[in-house]
C-alpha cells in the first residue's frame, strides 16, 4: 500500500468522523424544541431527526458540496516529488484535524458553534498554509462570511413573524400552546429542520472527500472547480451524520432547549418556521451556512416574539464562539500542515502523533459525555412548564438580563 492511498484513506477517515461530530454536534438543533416541551422523548427525537439527516442523501443535489471543494483552489498548489502525498491530501487532513477539535471543545463546553465554519476555517488555514492567500478561494469564502450574519438575521426574523401570527390565532381560537395539534406541529417541523441540516450539512462532508479523491487521483474531473462526489460517498455522509445524530449531542440539548428561553410547543414551531426558511434557502443557493447559528437564532426570535425572558449570558458565550469558530479552526489547521511537510519520517510521527492525541482526547469527552437519561431528569413537568413562573435554567438569575 503506497503513502498516497494511506493518506487518502486516513484523510476519508478523518472527514467521516468529522461527519459524525457534526451529526451529534448538531443534533440539538432540531431535537432541543422538541424534548424541551416533551412532545418526544429524548431517544425519539434524535431517532427521528437521524433518518431525516439520511433521506436526503436521494434526492437532494452536490451545490453545497462543491461550494465547500472549491474552498481551496487545489490545481495551485506545490507539486510534489514523485510517490510523495499531495498537497491537496495533506490540506484536506488538516483542515479536518482542526474542525474535528474545535467540534469536541465546544460540544464539551455545551456550545452550539457552528460545524460549518469550523470545516471551513481549518481548509482555509491549511490552505493558506500550503500556498499561501493566493491558496483560498476567497469569493467563496465570502459566501460563508456573509452567510455568518444573513442566516441568523433571517432565521431570527422569520421566527419572530411566525410567533406573532402563531400568538394572534393562538388568541382567536382561544387555545393552549401545549395543546395536542401544536405538538404534532412542532414535531414536523422538527423533522423538516432535519432534513434541512441534512441537506446542507452533509454535503459538507461529502466536498472535503471529492477534494480528497481528486488530490489523490481516485476522482476524475475536469478540474479541482467541477468535483462530483460519487454515490457512494453521499451515502456515506449521511449515514455517518444520522449516527452521530442518534449518538446525541446532549450536553448542547441542554443548552438549547433548557437554557436560551422558555419553550412551548407554539414557540417550539415558530422557531423552527424560522430555522428551516433560513437552512433551506441556503441549501438552494449552494450556500454552506451554520444550521446551528440558524436554529439558535429562531429560538431567540421566538423568545422575543412570545414576550419571555431570553438568557443573554448564555447567548453571550455562544456568539464568542461563533466568532471564534473560523480563526481557531483556521490556527490549528494551519499548524497541522506545516507538521504534514516536515522532512522526512518526521512527517508522518507527528502527524500520526496530533491525530492520535485527538483522537484519545475525544474519546475520552465521549467516555464521559451526559446522556439521555440527564436530560430526561432535568426536563420540566406538564405542570412546571404550564406555570408562568417558570423560566430557563440559569446559575445567575439575577444577572439574567443585563
Amino acid at each position: 500500500m503506497n503513502a498516497v492511498l494511506i493518506a487518502t484513506l486516513v484523510t476519508v477517515a478523518l472527514a467521516i468522523l468529522f461527519d459524525f461530530t457534526n451529526g451529534f454536534h448538531d443534533a440539538a438543533n432540531a431535537t432541543s424544541t422538541v424534548i424541551a416541551t416533551r412532545s418526544l422523548k429524548p431517544k425519539q427525537a434524535v431517532a427521528l431527526s437521524a433518518v431525516f439527516n439520511f433521506l436526503p442523501a436521494f434526492v437532494v443535489g452536490t451545490a453545497v458540496a462543491n461550494t465547500i471543494s472549491k474552498t481551496v483552489n487545489l490545481d495551485s498548489l506545490p507539486a510534489v516529488a514523485a510517490g510523495g502525498v499531495p498537497y491537496g491530501i495533506r490540506v484536506t487532513l488538516a483542515a479536518l484535524v482542526g474542525a474535528i477539535f474545535w467540534n469536541y471543545l465546544t460540544w464539551h463546553f455545551g456550545l452550539p458553534s457552528s460545524s460549518s465554519h469550523a470545516l471551513i476555517g481549518g481548509l482555509i488555514g491549511a490552505g493558506v498554509s500550503a500556498g499561501g492567500m493566493d491558496a483560498v478561494s476567497w469569493d467563496q469564502v465570502k459566501k460563508t462570511v456573509l452567510a455568518i450574519f444573513a442566516s441568523p438575521a433571517v432565521a431570527f426574523t422569520i421566527a419572530l413573524v411566525a410567533s406573532l401570527i402563531i400568538r394572534a390565532i393562538i388568541k382567536a381560537f382561544k387555545a393552549d400552546e401545549d395543546s395536542e395539534f401544536f405538538r404534532w406541529a412542532q414535531v414536523a417541523s422538527s423533522a423538516w429542520v432535519s432534513w434541512g441540516h441534512g441537506s446542507n450539512d452533509a454535503q459538507k462532508t461529502m466536498g472535503v472527500i471529492a477534494a480528497t479523491l481528486y488530490s489523490g487521483g481516485y476522482l476524475a474531473a475536469e478540474s479541482a472547480k467541477s468535483l462530483e462526489p460519487p454515490f457512494w460517498v453521499i451515502l456515506l455522509a449521511h449515514a455517518a451524520i444520522a449516527f452521530g445524530t442518534v449518538w446525541g449531542g446532549w450536553k448542547i440539548i441542554e443548552t438549547m432547549g433548557l437554557k436560551i428561553t422558555k419553550i412551548t410547543r407554539a414557540s417550539g414551531l415558530s422557531a423552527n418556521i424560522g430555522a428551516i426558511t433560513a437552512i433551506d434557502g441556503a441549501t438552494h443557493f449552494g450556500i454552506p451556512i451554520s444550521t446551528t447559528q440558524a436554529v439558535t437564532s429562531s429560538i431567540v426570535g421566538s423568545g422575543v416574539g412570545y414576550r419571555r425572558r431570553v438568557n443573554w449570558l448564555v447567548m453571550r458565550d455562544m456568539l464568542i464562539a461563533w466568532f471564534v469558530t473560523l480563526p481557531a479552526a483556521a490556527l490549528v489547521g494551519f499548524v497541522i500542515f506545516k507538521l504534514t511537510v516536515l522532512p522526512g519520517a518526521l512527517a508522518w510521527i507527528a502527524t500520526v502523533g496530533a491525530i492520535a492525541a485527538l483522537l484519545i482526547w475525544a474519546g475520552r469527552l465521549m467516555m464521559n459525555a451526559m446522556t439521555a437519561e440527564d436530560i430526561a431528569a432535568e426536563l420540566p413537568t406538564d405542570e412546571e412548564r404550564r406555570s408562568e413562573s417558570y423560566g430557563i435554567q440559569v446559575s445567575q438569575p439575577d444577572e439574567l438580563n443585563k
